[in-house]
């Protein structure tokens, strides 16, 4: 006879499918609100008749929002369930979707941009904790390796759909569609979502939320696991927010075609992502960070030397499809080796790992509008440099020999 040591082990197959259907739906929210208008870029400047500049800083007032709105749904969700912050953040993000369809300049839709973000935070958040509330050991490796998932592949396959939707309606309908999907998350949330924590678990040890700060910030190992999950995705951002320009203003991409490219990147980002949920049955999480920092490196310095040679477009796509590749592989064990030590903060270590993500990705992704997109260059020196910085914190901060066994 054995004994439940998680109450996820109990679910049944089916009951686990579900899960992992509305948790990505959740989880998908933030990046597709953030990316999904990437494609709609220079239509937006065009005619807002503002700079390329101007339009990305929309995407940067987005990720602020998300990641200040994470920094309160976290700890909230900890201390007053995981179902009530979730829909009320949602709701939030409806409302913003449709003020950002209606606007009339840059400005406003810069304001309901960080209002989606700080609505779409909810998604993230609660969904990687209700993870950790009922899963622990590999159940958890191979639950959050799903999660990580849908969040890699979302940013990516978002401009896929907006580069679709953009045939077929204008850049508002985008926003419009963004209320749709927000209005369907919160149903679904309602209808299949039990509450994950209950009311014995939020006051049995009458910790505040300075306190659950506090506890996980005197972690070594999530404190460099922070800056390690919030530089990849930066570099990923950096890409995210710069390829619009470069693949259709310098190579002459339409946005079909543009999204197109996103699709086959993302088959990398899916192998990521499965191998390194498969990778960490036997090897630690740290372990598959050191090798795919690695990896990153040389594909930025590879996308750097192609495009000084003059090789084209196939000198900037080919490396850059192993770039994503290894932010696949890095995506699950950047998850896993944040939250298997914090299971009484589950709520607060998401959150502020999502913070730092979008946070980090906020702060970088506007150097390259600064340096210029007329070629791949600047992009895979900002994209490498945030690497560099990550496997400083990995090697500095985390210490991977002294991470004990998840």
């Amino acid at each position: 006879m054995t004994t439940t040591v998680h109450p996820g082990d109990s679910l049944s197959r089916r009951q686990k499918l579900i899960y992992i259907l509305v948790l990505g739906l959740l989880t998908a929210l933030g990046p597709f609100t953030i990316d999904l208008y990437l494609p709609a870029f220079p239509i937006i400047g065009e005619e807002f008749a503002v700079s390329a500049t101007a339009v990305q800083l929309t995407l940067t007032a987005t990720t602020i929002g998300f990641a200040a709105g994470q920094l309160v749904v976290g700890p909230f969700s900890d201390k007053f369930g995981r179902r009530m912050p979730l829909i009320l953040a949602t709701a939030l993000h409806v409302l913003a979707s449709i003020g950002a369809a209606m606007s009339t300049d840059i400005t406003m839709l810069g304001v309901f941009r960080v209002l989606q973000g700080v609505g779409a935070a909810g998604g993230g958040v609660v969904a990687m904790a209700m993870v950790r509330d009922l899963f622990g050991g590999y159940q958890l490796v191979r639950m959050l390796s799903r999660m990580a998932l849908v969040n890699g592949m979302a940013p990516i396959l978002a401009p896929v759909v907006g580069s679709q939707l953009l045939g077929i309606m204008d850049w508002p309908g985008i926003f419009w569609f963004l209320a749709g999907y927000g209005a369907l998350v919160v149903v679904a949330a309602s209808v299949f979502i039990i509450e994950t924590l209950p009311p014995e678990k939020r006051k049995s040890d009458g910790v505040s939320v300075a306190d659950r700060y506090k506890a996980v910030f005197s972690d070594r190992i999530f404190v460099g696991t922070l800056f390690v999950g919030g530089l990849n995705f930066a570099a990923l951002f950096t890409y995210l927010s710069a390829s619009t320009f470069l693949f259709q203003n310098t190579f002459g991409f339409t946005p079909q075609q543009y999204g197109y490219l996103f699709a086959v990147n993302s088959i990398g980002v899916v192998v990521g992502v499965q191998v390194a949920s498969r990778i960490m049955r036997h090897t630690g999480p740290q372990w598959v960070i050191a090798w795919a920092t690695v990896a990153q490196v040389a594909a930025a310095a590879a996308m750097i030397i192609c495009d000084q040679l003059g090789l084209g477009l196939w000198g900037v796509i080919v490396p850059l499809w192993f770039f994503i590749c290894a932010t696949g592989f890095m995506f699950p064990s950047v998850q896993v080796l944040g939250l298997a030590r914090n299971g009484k903060q589950a709520g607060t270590a998401a959150s502020l790992l999502g913070a730092a993500t979008f946070g980090f990705a906020g702060l970088i992704t506007p150097v390259v509008g600064f340096m210029g997109v007329t070629t791949a260059t600047p992009m895979a020196i900002v994209m490498g440099g945030s690497i560099l910085l990550a496997m400083a914190a990995l090697w500095f901060i985390v210490r991977p020999r002294m991470v004990p066994s998840i």
